[in-house]
């Protein structure tokens, strides 16, 4: 289930007003539309990207989600567990600073230990049954966001090497490593302990303007081979 604070900024979002009031520009006075003498033609005003411009919404990130095919036989989807910012983007957010809160590395949404609550809009479910679960995500990001991200995941790894886990109080070891070949950088995690019958595999992966996150505890392997199957998965997604 995503982490309440993104579910506050959702609702912030569907109270926004639906249409814009445009400025008028023109004007028949003295003080109207500047004339170049040369040409006789009105100078434009140069136009502004808008910059959530080329990015996908949480509808289009839906479609990019992994099917429940990319999944572990006997996984089932969590319908509490779906949730996607819809056809409006969210307004962005800076990072928060500060020890990173590692126990959310075993959370949906993990992608908020980064210090970023998410993307301008985004798009999430996962599948499990009553031992392995597999979670996936995708968030958009403005400008060169979403490299910053995955730059702060990075750093957690190292913050986060070894940590106490707060429900079981079980002590985590946590090993990370750059990874090729998925989308334009990308990096996994492996959470163990010996408390667990099997350890969790995370993967954040960039794509553009794109970070997606999987969490996957399904499998033998601390969850890594099914954890690559979604990634894998969603990026060729956003490739089309």
């Amino acid at each position: 289930m995503r982490l309440p604070s993104r579910a506050v900024m959702l609702i912030a979002v569907a109270a926004l007003p639906l249409a814009l009031t445009a400025c008028s520009t023109g004007s028949t006075g003295s003080t109207g539309s500047t004339t170049d003498s040369g040409t006789g033609a009105s100078a434009q005003p140069a136009k502004t990207k808008a910059p959530d411009s080329g990015l996908l919404t949480g509808t289009q990130l839906k479609k990019a989600l992994a099917p429940a095919s990319a999944f572990p036989a006997g996984l089932t989807l969590e319908s509490d567990g779906s949730a996607d910012s819809g056809g409006q983007f969210l307004s962005p957010t800076g990072r928060k600073t500060g020890k990173p809160d590692c126990t959310r590395l075993e959370t949906t949404s993990w992608i908020q230990v980064s210090g970023y609550k998410g993307g301008v809009s985004f798009a999430q479910n996962g599948y499990a049954n009553k031992t392995e679960e597999v979670d996936q995500e995708i968030d958009a990001f403005q400008g060169t966001t979403a490299a910053a991200v995955m730059k702060a995941l990075r750093g957690v790894a190292a913050e986060c090497a070894a940590y106490t886990d707060t429900d079981a109080h079980a002590k985590v070891k946590l090993t990370g490593t750059a990874t090729a070949g998925l989308g334009d950088e990308a990096y996994t995690m492996t959470l163990t302990s010996g408390y667990w019958e099997n350890g969790t595999t995370l993967i954040a992966a960039r794509s553009g303007n794109s970070v997606v996150t999987v969490l996957s505890t399904a499998g033998g392997d601390n969850g890594a081979a099914s954890a690559k199957k979604v990634t894998t998965t969603i990026l060729s997604a956003l490739k089309k």
